[in-house]
């Protein structure tokens, strides 16, 4: 394994050295010029579930797993050809305008977009592939994959855009799917809370990206990303008017992706999202919708790099990501729900991947984003696994599991050290990335923002959330594995449809950390690595080599989280609530309460737009609006009277008193018309006498 990657990464370096890097940049040829297929595909299939899935072999799900197939293949041979020939190439078809700006659709095909493919596609086809043993006998599984499919294809039409109006609409699509699916079983009154609860949180942040994406477009005079490109090239005396507004457009741009990647305090909605299908929460975790965040900041990584743009934004960046990966993950150790001990864990790894772009370690970001993937798949997959067997979801209605279910048991323990970031699996390598772009931060990228104070702070918080995650994934794997069972069903291994891919996800985490092997191969650094524009190769940091202490500073903390862990949990006991006695005296309480700030929102947001708000609108509504609205009808009630009386009395008089006046007038030159040619004659010669008469007298 370690050769092939050397001599892949030796390819990249002989291009490199052999042309220049813009002369190694490619357009893709023919397979970049068909990737449109990768968006469109899912999302003609999607309604062709809709339609033909019922009449289908495997109910739709055949339709669904073909294009997930596909899109693997696709992404796959894609990443493939770019590493050989890295390429940067845009497609767009213009399909309107407003004034002198374009609105196109396309394609973009660069290396983070092609990233995106790839792991959208793969982690895709396992997860759809699971999906159907775990939904097998629900009462909407043909509707489920329709909208499955659509949740998939909505996250490519956003990663696929070369401009902000096609993102928007691929956002606008991976939130509408996300609604969907976390409602699948609507007829509890708690999912569909939960999925209204993400919809409208999402919409708050979504205002944040809609004034970004409109200052900034209107301050270059394009939607496309590569003109907002060119002009931070130029620099900021280039181009002022950007740089004026740069400040609050990649602020407000953040705070859009604060939502969808569930930054805190706008992370309440992400654990809610559990009420969906454990398939869902799998591939939204790992390669939709909650990476859409990371990677738009990521899209626009030189506005907030660039000197005399948004760099001022990346302390705020920083910030948030620090916040988000230490406080959400201590809620992770008070969490019953095996699930959302999983979805506080992803709330922590997006923070890491917030903080490094924050830090200017834009290759670390999405390196971490790439592994996660793989490792937070293969985590929720292995506790759908559980739950099919024990058919429930709290931990205190398991234990033993590994006697019972061997490949989930192993697979499962796999993606916890990735997730723990143990060395050799894949979570370590992206983790001590990101650690070490803190370090590196302290002294250069925040230095107009506190500089070494914020950089160091920041690393320690790292540190502490390396301890935290291995803490409670030791309290998750033993609860769940160890000791004797506690649940009342008969637990079974789940069926290979399920199992094989935990195992194809098993085999990504504990491998694909050693394609970015700081100072052995970087493949995955030259496949993100400032390839997307020419203009932006030295604006981030990454490690040119293994940071030995960072490295050991981390190791040292996921070990003394899995140890601790393990004299806490390591013990069986009667019940699980008796063996789950960890409660550190005013802290517990808070976690529990998740630091109040979901009854923050509930008695200072909606309780006050369903109290007070809710009863003056409806006095606004009632008394005003519907004065006005009946008032107008009363109005146009009376008006209708007028004018039916003036038709029927003036109108219709008129055309009926014409009608009579023609009648009576016919009637009487009917008289005249007898059909006697004598009477004809007389008449004649009477007209005649009568005329010559006249001309007489008048004359």
């Amino acid at each position: 394994m370690l050769q092939l990657l050397t001599n892949l990464n030796t390819i990249i370096l002989a291009t490199e050295e052999g042309g220049g890097h813009a002369e190694a940049l490619s357009d893709g040829g023919v397979l970049a010029s068909m990737a449109w297929l990768i968006p469109v595909v899912p999302m003609v299939a999607a309604f062709a579930i809709v339609f033909f899935g019922k009449k289908m072999p495997y109910k739709g799900w055949d339709i669904a797993i073909g294009v997930m197939a596909f899109e693997a293949l696709y992404g796959t041979v894609l990443l493939l050809s770019h590493i050989s020939n890295p390429i940067a190439k845009d497609f767009s078809v213009e399909i309107a305008k407003i004034g002198d700006m374009a609105i196109e659709w396309g394609w973009s095909v660069d290396g983070l977009s092609i990233m995106m493919y790839f792991v959208v596609g793969v982690v895709g086809f396992l997860v759809f592939a699971y999906a159907k043993g775990y939904m097998e006998g629900d009462i909407r599984f043909t509707w489920f994959f329709a909208s499955f499919t659509l949740f998939a294809g909505g996250m490519l039409v956003l990663v696929s855009a070369p401009n902000f109006i096609q993102l928007i609409v691929g956002w606008e699509l991976v939130g509408v799917a996300s609604w969907l699916l976390i409602g699948h079983y609507w007829e509890e009154h708690e999912n569909s809370s939960a999925a209204i609860k993400a919809f409208l949180t999402n919409k708050v942040a979504d205002v944040g990206l809609f004034i970004g994406a409109i200052m900034i477009s209107m301050s270059v005079g394009s939607f496309r990303f590569s003109d907002v490109m060119h002009a931070i090239e130029e620099g900021a005396a280039h181009s002022p008017v950007l740089a004026q507004f740069a400040f609050w457009a990649g602020l407000a741009l953040f705070i859009g992706a604060m939502g969808k990647s569930a930054q805190f305090p706008l992370h309440v909605w992400l654990p809610d999202a559990m009420a969906g299908p454990t398939p869902v929460s799998a591939l939204m975790h790992a390669a939709t919708m909650v990476t859409a965040g990371i990677y738009l900041v990521g899209r626009m990584f030189p506005l907030y790099a660039v000197e005399g743009f948004a760099d001022e934004v990346r302390w705020i960046i920083i910030t948030i990501g620090a916040l988000t990966l230490f406080l959400t993950g201590l809620i992770a150790l008070v969490q019953d729900d095996i699930k959302k001990v999983l979805a506080y864990s992803t709330l922590s790894q997006l923070g890491y991947m917030m903080a490094a772009m924050g830090a200017g370690a834009y290759t670390a970001g999405l390196f971490h984003l790439f592994t996660h993937a793989f490792f937070k798949a293969l985590l929720f997959l292995g506790a759908g696994s559980v739950i099919h067997s024990v058919h429930s979801n709290n931990m205190s209605d398991m234990g033993g599991l590994r006697k019972h279910m061997p490949q989930t048991f192993w697979t499962f323990a796999i993606g916890s050290v990735a997730l723990a970031g143990v060395i050799p699996f894949a979570g370590f390598w992206s983790k001590d990335e990101i650690l070490a772009s803190f370090e590196y931060a302290g002294g250069h990228y925040t230095a107009a923002q506190g500089g070494a104070a914020l950089g160091t702070a920041v690393l320690w918080i790292a540190i502490a959330g390396a301890f935290v995650t291995a803490f409670y994934m030791t309290r998750t794997v033993w609860l769940t594995f160890f000791g004797e069972y506690k649940g009342k069903a008969h637990p079974h291994e789940s069926p290979k449809i399920m199992t094989y891919p935990l195992i194809g996800l098993a085999v990504g985490s504990a491998l694909f950390g050693f394609i970015n092997w700081p100072g052995v191969t970087h493949v995955f650094t030259d496949i993100v690595g400032g390839r997307a524009y020419e203009g932006f190769h030295d604006l981030e940091h990454h490690a040119e080599s293994l940071n030995a202490v960072l490295a050991l500073l981390g190791l040292a903390a996921a070990g003394l989280g899995w140890y601790l862990g393990w004299r806490i949990w390591g013990p069986d006991r009667e019940t699980q609530a008796e063996r789950d006695t960890f409660k550190v005296n005013g802290l517990y309480p808070v976690l529990e309460k998740k630091y109040y700030i979901d009854d923050a929102y509930m008695n200072g947001v909606i309780k006050p737009i369903r109290g007070p708000i809710a009863a003056a609108m409806n006095w606004f509504n009632g008394h005003v609006l519907d004065f006005i609205v009946n008032g107008a009808g009363l109005l146009m009630k009376s008006f209708g009277k007028v004018v039916y009386w003036f038709d029927q009395r003036g109108v219709d008089g008129a055309i009926n008193a014409s009608g009579a006046v023609t009648g009576a007038g016919g009637g009487m030159l009917r008289l005249l018309q007898t059909g006697k040619v004598q009477q004809y004659a007389i008449l004649i010669f009477a007209a005649t006498v009568v005329l010559v008469a006249g001309l007489v007298i008048w004359f």
